[in-house]
């Protein structure tokens, strides 16, 4: 848990000794009262945010830490949750006022697919930062299965055509092959899915229509839920053979000695979007200041990240390594915050883009992200009967708030502190990406054709079908 104690008056009582402050002071209170009068003071200024000990909750360790959030005249604790439902249900209570967030989370209960909730976000917080880690054992089993370079090592990406065999052994001794995920809407359970199904392996289907919400139904993989911290200690124990989840997880499995990466999101989906920082609906509407503020602070801690080619990165990694973020060991959270990635052990591997909290238009909370995964449910069945193009359109909007970015964006223009070239062109940006062929099967994605997208693929329900 991080607690914040300060010793600064609330920015109301600051205005309020302004008539009494002496010239110059009252010179200096003018300027800063104008910078609020333009956006409007924060309805609330105390505020308790909650976050998983992952890597990708920098943003919100960094706004902290560098001052962004007294700066908008926020006070803030920062609360690491125990596991995502813990964190999404805080959220929805009122005990927290907003968290990091798996991207899928507020989707998922806008739409009613676990808790039901309208959840918003108006931020993202990075592209890529996860991989996929399989036991010693079973790497040994796939690297039959994979080409070799000429200077030596495994060719990269690695399909899950390789790891096929070995799943099919393991179902005809009448074995199950268990892997982990970290949650039913997460990128990390998209993703994986996404990367066997690419390799020919069946990972299940959800049927809540019929009270079936274990994502197992006709799976060559069963795939089932693990906590981000425990995923190497599960390993080990061999209730699971492999996983998916965000660093620092996946290198520490390397660190320990006992199991290997085997590929990152970076090459299943080349920059995909990953957490986000989501909020009820009803806070928002009734903090709206506060909430841009809270953006604000965090598009500026999402720059000082990638700055000057990720200068600030070792600074960064010291930060999260500390108890109350992280806490992982300072050497296992820079082998992928610092632009390398190390898979099998010694097979280090430049990954520039495998953190990316700013560049690529990281911050913007697009519609077309949103489709994504919203196709990803309709496929593995989440969403269990067939929709619209325009419904896909419709959660869209109702989810993620590039408005409400584009106001903090605006307002950090004028407060001087960022120019207009670093984000989108709000007058003519619509939220959609350009087509993506990025992915490890090569399928091109277009986020306005989502029912087409969904029919593209070979593994999956089509998008007229139903279980």
């Amino acid at each position: 848990m991080k607690a914040v104690f300060s010793t600064k008056p609330a920015l109301s009582k600051v205005m309020g000794a302004v008539k009494v402050a002496t010239i110059g002071a009252t010179i200096s209170a003018c300027l800063v009262t104008q910078a609020y009068a333009e956006l409007g003071y924060p309805e609330k200024e105390e505020l308790k945010f909650g976050f998983i000990k992952l890597t990708d909750m920098a943003p919100l360790a960094i706004a902290y830490e560098n001052g962004y959030f007294e700066d908008e005249g926020l006070y803030v604790t920062l609360e690491a949750q125990a596991n995502w439902k813990v964190l999404l249900d805080r959220v929805i209570d009122g005990q927290l006022d907003g968290a990091h967030m798996l991207a899928g989370q507020p989707l998922g209960a806008t739409i009613g697919f676990g808790t039901q909730a309208h959840i918003i976000t108006a931020f993202s917080m990075d592209l890529n930062g996860n991989g996929i880690t399989v036991s010693n054992e079973i790497w040994e089993q796939m690297k039959k299965n994979i080409p070799v370079g000429a200077d030596g090592k495994v060719e990269h990406p690695i399909s899950a055509s390789a790891l096929k065999p070995v799943v099919e052994s393991y179902k005809a001794q009448g074995k199950p092959f268990n892997m982990g995920m970290v949650f039913p809407v997460s990128t990390h359970n998209y993703e994986l899915r996404y990367w066997l199904a690419a390799g020919g392996i069946k990972p299940g289907y959800y049927a809540p229509h019929k009270g079936d919400i274990s994502g197992q139904l006709d799976a060559d993989a069963l795939l089932s839920v693990t906590p981000p911290p425990q995923m190497p200690a599960t390993l080990e124990a061999g209730t699971i053979y492999g996983y998916c989840v965000g660093e620092p997880w996946n290198q520490q499995a390397v660190f320990k000695g006992i199991g290997v990466p085997v590929i990152t999101d970076y090459e299943i989906w080349k920059n995909n979007p990953e957490k986000v920082f989501g909020v009820s609906k009803g806070w928002a509407d009734e903090n709206p200041n506060t909430h841009i503020r809270v953006v604000k602070a965090m598009i500026r801690a999402a720059k000082w990240l990638d700055e000057n080619n990720n200068a600030n990165r070792p600074e960064a990694v010291e930060i999260l390594s500390r108890s109350e973020y992280v806490g992982a060991d300072y050497d296992v959270i820079a082998n992928s915050m610092t632009g390398t990635f190390e898979y099998e052990k010694g097979d280090i591997r430049d990954v520039p883009d495998f953190n990316v909290f700013f560049r690529h238009n990281a911050t913007y909370p697009y519609y077309s992200d949103a489709i994504w995964y919203l196709t990803q449910m309709r496929r593995w069945g989440q969403i269990s009967e067939q929709k619209s193009d325009n419904w896909y359109m419709d959660i869209a909007k109702k989810v993620y708030r590039p408005d409400i970015y584009a106001e903090a964006a605006k307002s950090l223009i004028e407060d001087g502190v960022m120019n207009a070239s670093e984000f989108p062109d709000f007058a003519t940006e619509d939220g959609f990406k350009a087509p993506q062929s990025d992915f490890i099967d090569g399928v091109v994605y277009d986020g306005r054709k989502p029912n087409e997208y969904i029919d593209s693929f070979e593994i999956g329900l089509k998008a007229d079908q139903s279980l």
